[in-house]
């Protein structure tokens, strides 16, 4: 973030792990002295109205059954071995309705909490890596995230180790491939994987022993008994003939019988035969869109006929959400793709729920199932004009720069701002809190990312550069390592095209902060000095400043302090020149850190430390007391040095920054010994082992024994 801090003006409650600023993870991850966290719960709500399946339901439940009477019967305190069942079976036949009922009422039998992830390996967009479902169950599992390697065999290893001896549920949702899901897998005894794909995944069974549940279209008799279930048995008892017509007419799907049933239900006016007329003639009618190769040819027809029956308001709000690119939609998204307000996009959204056409997976967050995705998409390009589907997406992504640029202004009120885009009477949320912010970006990072790669696509991309720079802060407050990088290489290569050179230093600034965080110093210093360039171009002072005082960082890293200082002088003339305090504060802390002279440094650390002062940046001014501190301490000033660390440390726990709290606590402990205070300098080196501990830092046991030294 190019020395912005997190939180300038603002505090978080709770646990804030996304505000720890981590300038980089060296080494090894060792698992420690956790903080104690509830088990995760991520399942997403159980099916409603979940029918038949019997025989499917009871082998799961004999696959826990007999191996727990298997360990109980060779060694009692023996937990059962790891499990591994693959749901597998076509499009729409209820996989995940399966899995998810399963899961629901087995809940109870797996007391260290449940897992849950989306593969997407089917979806619009590409598939979720095994790197970032990972990413996404260390997170659940309670590992720091600046801890967390970029490594994708790494992240396996830790994952496994925070199962071991538990008992867990891991639920793998369409996947496309053994490959993508085998580091996913449990390597505990106790633990369940269930894993639903529209492959047959026959390398996990081959290799990993996987049970194979394969599910089928449903029987007559089953098909017939969903179809009871909604419009009732009176209803279905007086035609069985035409109730067995219409469960052929609907491909026997289960999804396909629910559109189907919903949508009759609302007309008990309609008898079953008249049911199968309609059917048939939407069938007829719709037969030479069938292909061979056409994963809609079973259904289109039941799709088409319930589709035609909505309103042109839910019709038209149905064509345009096969048009969302992400995992799920929230209203605020919706409704700028509809051009509406929220509450009228609420109540359409629910009226689709209600038809069966979308389910509600959460309050508020709405998914589409893939093939009610493409019939959707099929039929926005049939209907509606290529102008109107550009505005309706472009309205959508635009509301994703402006929400994400909302909650930088909240959380980095000293970050760069860009020109934006207009806002088309869009209804984009204020934040009350930078709390509130940060979760809203937790919860819709897959469906920014999936707005950006959208924005690529399309040619979007005034769109595509701007989104990786206002969402800049929160990938690296947190963690997102890769996803950080990614984003502002997509960015960079966008305003490449569009030849838009504020675009291409921006991306560039923030490139240069992602290299110098993963070590890769020439192409940082690369990144930092084309940013120079165009900033010296453009006249843009603040790319400008924190370009050179990024080159000096790195050139601080290396031990060249002369060249460092050069750098940062450069940056602070720049600051200075154009009034850009933040800047000056952190070219003058800079500047601090490699003076040579300790009154030097100690005059510098002070000027800045006043400067964050005036601008009421607690968090900066937290910062700049541990360079301040060290020089005071250098100077023999430890009365002077130790208050301020003091308060250092009560502000980086106030802000939930636990890694900069466990530097303030050491530094606190050098004063305090300095000051003749070995019992407290002692009680800040444990303090700051425990925090380590939790992070997985190996300074952990080199703190503990210098503790223990002065006992």
């Amino acid at each position: 973030m190019s020395g912005e801090n997190p939180i300038a003006a603002n505090e978080f409650e709770g646990d804030a792990g996304t505000v720890v600023q981590a300038q980089s993870v060296q080494g090894g991850i060792r698992i420690g002295g956790r903080r104690t966290l509830p088990p995760p719960r991520q399942l997403p709500l159980d099916v409603s109205g979940f029918v038949n399946r019997e025989a499917s339901l009871r082998a799961l439940d004999a696959l826990l059954t007999d191996t727990t009477t298997e360990a109980a019967a060779t060694a009692p305190d023996v937990v059962p071995a790891v499990v591994v069942s693959a749901v597998s079976g076509a499009p729409g036949i209820g996989k995940t309705a399966l899995a998810l009922h399963w899961a629901h009422r087995s809940r109870s039998r797996f007391p260290d909490g449940d897992l849950y992830v989306d593969m997407r390996g089917h979806g619009p967009g590409r598939p979720m890596t095994a790197g970032e479902a990972l990413d996404g169950f260390l997170r659940a599992l309670g590992a720091p995230p600046e801890a967390i390697p970029a490594d994708a065999d790494q992240r396996a290893s830790i994952y496994r180790t925070l199962l071991d001896g538990k008992c867990m549920l891991v639920v793998l949702d369409n996947a496309a491939s053994p490959a993508d899901i085998r580091p996913l897998l449990p390597g505990s005894r106790g633990c369940f994987a269930l894993i639903t794909s529209r492959s047959t995944l026959a390398g996990l069974v081959a290799r990993e022993g996987a049970a194979r549940v394969t599910l089928d279209v449903l029987s007559p008799e089953e098909s017939v008994d969903l179809l009871a279930t909604v419009l009732g048995t009176g209803r279905v008892a007086a035609d069985p003939p035409a109730a067995l017509r219409v469960a052929e007419l609907s491909g026997h799907l289960p999804l396909a019988l629910r559109v189907v049933a919903e949508h009759a239900a609302g007309r008990p006016e309609l008898s079953l035969a008249g049911l199968v007329a309609e059917l048939e003639d939407e069938r007829h009618r719709l037969d030479a869109l069938a292909t061979e190769e056409d994963e809609l040819s079973d259904v289109r027809g039941a799709f088409s006929w319930s589709y035609r029956a909505l309103s042109e308001p839910l019709r038209r709000t149905f064509r345009l959400l096969g048009l969302h690119a992400g995992p799920d939609i929230g209203v605020g998204a919706a409704a700028a793709l509809l051009g509406a307000d929220p509450a009228a996009t609420g109540r359409r959204l629910r009226g689709l729920t209600a038809a069966h056409l979308l389910r509600e997976t959460s309050n508020g967050r709405f998914h589409l199932h893939d093939l009610l995705r493409a019939y959707a998409r099929e039929r926005a390009a049939a209907e509606d004009p290529q102008q109107e589907r550009t505005r309706a997406v472009r309205r959508m992504l635009a509301w994703y720069l402006l929400t994400v640029d909302a909650g930088r202004r909240l959380i980095l009120p000293y970050s760069h701002a860009i020109p934006l885009v207009p806002t088309e009477g869009m209804d984009v949320p204020e934040f009350a809190s930078a709390q509130e912010a940060a979760q809203w970006f937790e919860r819709e990072r897959p469906n920014v990312l999936a707005a950006l790669r959208l924005a690529v696509d399309l040619g979007q991309y005034d769109i595509a550069w701007k989104l990786p720079v206002v969402a800049d802060g929160f990938f690296e407050l947190g963690s997102y390592w890769s996803d950080w990088e990614d984003v502002h290489r997509l960015g960079l290569r966008a305003a490449q095209e569009l030849g838009d050179a504020l675009g291409e230093a921006s991306n560039l600034l923030c490139l240069g902060d992602a290299d110098w965080r993963g070590g890769r110093y020439e192409e940082a210093l690369a990144d930092y000095r084309r940013a120079v360039e165009l900033s010296r171009e453009l006249g843009d002072a603040w790319l400008e400043g924190f370009a050179s005082r990024g080159i000096g960082l790195i050139h601080e890293q290396r031990h060249e302090t002369e060249v460092a200082t050069e750098h940062f002088r450069s940056a602070l003339r720049v600051f200075q020149e154009h009034g850009i305090r933040r800047g000056e504060g952190m070219a003058l802390l800079s500047l601090g850190r490699c003076a040579v002279d300790a009154g030097e440094a100690v005059e510098l650390g002070e000027r800045a430390l006043a400067v964050f002062a005036e601008l009421g940046d607690q968090w900066s001014e937290a910062w700049g007391a541990l360079p301040l501190g060290s020089a005071l301490l250098v100077q023999g000033r430890a009365l002077d040095a130790e208050p301020r660390l003091r308060r250092a440390v009560e502000t980086f726990e106030r802000f939930g920054d636990r890694r900069s709290m466990a530097m303030a606590l050491v530094s606190q402990g050098e004063a305090l010994l300095a000051l003749d205070d070995a019992s407290g300098a002692a009680a800040c080196w444990q303090a700051a082992a425990t925090i380590y501990d939790e992070l997985g830092d190996d300074q952990a046991g080199d703190l503990r024994t210098r503790a223990a030294n002065l006992e």
